[in-house]
């Protein structure tokens, strides 16, 4: 029989600690078919962070910031690139100063 990954919401997840907390822990495991040690898990985090603690891990990057980085990462090459030229012009004309004539 194939388990079926379920997700629970932080609010549930607060459910089940607080009912927890009140019939027991190995009932209300039962009820929920959760397993006691990630009920554990849930209930350090949400002794120790409060409900922040319950909310999901991961963190998804804004589309805006991912934008910004793009927009930051083409500008420095831009930047090195016109720095570059100008350092290969300025050693050029170190090699081959230009010879300016002024007529009067």
């Amino acid at each position: 029989m194939k388990r079926e990954r379920r997700i629970f919401s932080p609010e549930d997840r607060l459910a089940i600690i607080q009912e927890g907390l009140r019939e027991g822990t190995t009932v209300t495991c039962r009820k929920y078919n959760v397993s006691p040690s990630l009920y554990g898990k849930w209930k350090n985090k949400y002794l120790s962070r409060g409900t922040e603690g319950l909310k999901p891990a991961y963190h998804r990057v804004d589309p805006e910031l991912r934008a910004l980085e793009q927009e930051n990462e083409l500008l420095k090459r831009i930047i090195a690139k016109q720095a570059l030229e100008i350092e290969v012009k300025s050693e050029l004309l170190k090699k081959n100063p230009i010879q300016v004539k002024i007529r009067r």
